[in-house]
């Protein structure tokens, strides 16, 4: 997926020096890849540039985490994209903070499961549950899908889990938060879990898909923001060195309070600072 967006300035929001440097940057591309989570967020903040600085273009790619960071690392992209934590081995980059999500399970709307337990999940997809009536549900084979390596959601799910990759049972590997949302959507037996804040969106427009609760704690931003749901993670932008002005200027205004709007609107939690 590619996304193109003009970027331009809310002068009485950010001020005078930004206008400076993006009018010293007419006709700059700033290129952002990763984390398919935190690009929707980035992809409005952008549009908001659009009508008064046409000449600086920000283009967003999807591709998860992992490419946001290996982009970012060998100069294919100013600025990279994940919805995780970096870990010991990313050096070099430096960590901007705009939101916190949280990871939730989905299942169909019409399957009468509503919570799961951690147990209950590692037992589903390490294979040792395979049947919903094992866990107070229909007398069917559970379809369990997960993600593709590469996925910061995969890891902070193995995170929770205490699991390797290889203890993963996956009848269906996915990428994008939005396949797994369309696979469950179109499977009422299918089981994943994705972004929160994605999955909730989309319930909210009618996609027939529910977040379940978890340890007894219902997949809400609410929860997330208190702190109480068990599997939360930053969305973040990463940089290496020092910025472009224009690129500067746009991580500037993505750490602001000028997004939190569009950060909630996507059922994300701003960071307030």
């Amino acid at each position: 997926m590619r996304i193109i967006l003009l970027l331009s300035l809310l002068p009485a929001a950010l001020g005078l020096g930004f206008l400076t440097a993006c009018s010293q940057n007419a006709g700059v591309t700033v290129v952002v890849t990763g984390s398919s989570t935190v690009a929707p967020v980035v992809a409005e903040a952008a549009a908001r540039f659009e009508k008064s600085h046409p000449g600086v273009r920000i283009e967003v790619q999807t591709g998860g985490s992992s490419r946001g960071i290996a982009d970012v690392l060998s100069g294919v992209a100013t600025l990279g994209m994940i919805s995780r934590e970096l870990t010991a081995d990313e050096t070099g980059l430096v960590a901007h903070q705009i939101a916190i999500d949280g990871v939730g399970v989905i299942v169909h709307r019409d399957n009468q499961i509503s919570s799961l337990d951690r147990q209950q999940l590692i037992d589903i997809y390490t294979g040792k549950t395979s049947n919903w009536m094992s866990v107070g549900g229909s007398d069917a084979r559970i379809t369990v899908i997960s993600k593709a390596e590469g996925r910061a959601t995969l890891e902070v799910f193995l995170g929770y889990t205490g699991l390797d990759s290889a203890d993963i049972k996956a009848d269906v590997l996915i990428g994008e938060n939005q396949q797994g949302i369309k696979t469950v959507a179109g499977n009422p037996l299918a089981i994943a879990y994705v972004s929160i804040g994605a999955a909730a969106t989309e319930a909210g427009a009618g996609t027939p898909v529910k977040l379940l609760s978890c340890d007894g704690m219902p997949a809400t931003s609410a929860a997330v923001a208190s702190g109480a749901f068990p599997i939360t993670r930053p969305l973040q932008l990463v940089s290496r060195g020092e910025l472009p002005p224009a690129a500067s200027a746009f991580l500037d205004f993505m750490m602001s309070s000028h997004i939190h709007d569009v950060i909630t609107s996507h059922l994300y939690v701003p960071v307030v600072r």
